[in-house]
């Protein structure tokens, strides 16, 4: 395994680092956009990061809240970065990693437990797949689905918690028909644009367990300049993210 160390202020201004093992998975933009449209309220004591990967969702989090960062992720070799990240950066009292399957995780723990629960999940469908490895669990729905993600929020949600996630807008539909079964009422929705004349490849949406109807849409969030740049703030992302 090669290991290399990105700094997390060269992307966003904060003072991080991150393990990453650069030939298997390195975390991707999407998971810097869920991390950078999550609002926490002041109150929030219990998050839950369900496939954390190699941390830098929580360690992002960490900054906007003193609340304690539940971070679950059932690859061995990204929880081991996962962890050693932590420890690199302190915050070892903050966020507490799991190496285990999130579906044996949520039953072993209490109901209404958590105030916000944030996930980037592997949204790509099964039909691939002759290869297993890393990479493929965490990018192709064969071990999490949404149904898998909707049940598990809508028990570990205290009452008027909140679900934040990133998916395929070409799944919107799908995905708010499986939140609204499980009492999860989308209440915010972002789409993410390639090209401001482009359609939306992502949406970031958040939903709140036995939520109020009432919708807002946010303005779109486009990547690509159109000459094909990226804009600024992106392009330090990606440029930094190896």
């Amino acid at each position: 395994m090669v290991e290399k160390m990105i700094r997390l202020n060269d992307l966003l201004g904060y003072n991080l680092k991150i393990y990453q093992d650069s030939e298997n998975f390195c975390f991707s933009l999407d998971s810097v956009l869920l991390a950078d449209s999550v609002k926490i309220k002041k109150n929030t004591t219990k998050i839950l990061e369900i496939g954390s990967g190699t941390g830098a969702v929580s360690l992002i989090l960490s900054l906007k809240t003193k609340a304690t960062i539940d971070a679950v992720e059932v690859q061995k070799s990204l929880y081991q970065l996962l962890k050693k990240s932590i420890l690199y950066n302190n915050l070892e009292k903050q966020i507490i990693p799991y190496n285990v399957d999130i579906k044996e995780y949520f039953v072993e723990h209490k109901n209404n437990y958590y105030d916000k629960i944030i996930c980037n999940p592997p949204f790509f469908g099964e039909k691939i797949l002759n290869k297993i490895n890393g990479k493929t669990i965490a990018r192709h729905d064969i071990s999490l689905t949404m149904e898998d993600i909707a049940l598990i929020s809508k028990k570990l949600l205290k009452n008027g918690g909140s679900l934040n996630i990133i998916y395929d807008s070409k799944r919107l539909f799908e995905v708010l028909e499986i939140l609204t079964t499980n009492n999860l009422i989308a209440k915010k929705l972002t789409f993410i644009h390639s090209y401001s004349n482009k359609e939306a490849s992502r949406f970031l949406l958040e939903c709140v367990k036995n939520g109020n109807p009432g919708l807002k849409i946010e303005p779109p969030i486009i990547i690509y300049n159109d000459d094909g740049s990226f804009k600024e703030y992106y392009k330090k992302i990606l440029e930094d993210r190896n």
